[in-house]
């Protein structure tokens, strides 16, 4: 075995010459993979002068010198792209969407829970907290108060997208 097996890190091995290369290489990756970041998960197409280091989830439609690497992680280096395939339960914080991407085996998700809000199958079912719901008051006409307040709450889970309008 001269690599790991999950993210195939190359291995070093007894009378090994060049090893700086091989230890070199598997610390550019674990640098790439240890809580990393992805400056977007939208782009097709490389960046015309990526910083060293950065990092990108390859989108669909790639092409140039990331064709055949869709959904990858491309990482410019000194020494040009290295490519790392993600494996399920990888996480990278995406720069241009304010939340992290993880992914599940097979394709790259967006967690349920965001700074935004709550989603459920990509929609939106929570958001932002809305003003309180005023409290029934008096009792002189209690079905046109409890009428009101009902209509209150409705259109408190509508806002929040508890239920469809």
């Amino acid at each position: 075995m001269d690599a790991t097996p999950r993210w195939t890190l190359p291995l070093l091995y007894a009378g090994q010459a060049q090893k700086e290369i091989f230890h070199n290489e598997a610390l550019v990756l674990v640098d790439a993979l240890l809580h990393g970041v992805a400056e977007s998960a939208d782009l097709a197409t490389p960046p015309g002068d990526p910083a060293v280091g950065r990092c990108w989830i390859v989108a669909t439609g790639a092409s140039g010198e990331w064709a055949n690497c869709v959904g990858m992680i491309a990482c410019w280096t000194e020494g040009g792209w290295r490519f790392v395939a993600p494996r399920c339960g990888l996480s990278l914080h995406v720069t241009d969407r304010s939340h992290a991407l993880f992914h599940d085996g097979v394709e790259w998700r967006a967690p349920a829970v965001r700074n935004d809000g709550v989603y459920l199958d990509g929609v939106k079912v929570v958001g932002a907290r809305a003003a309180a719901i005023a409290e029934a008051t008096g009792g002189g006409v209690i079905d046109a108060e409890a009428r009101l307040t009902i209509v209150a709450i409705l259109a408190a889970l509508r806002t929040h997208g508890l239920i469809d309008s």
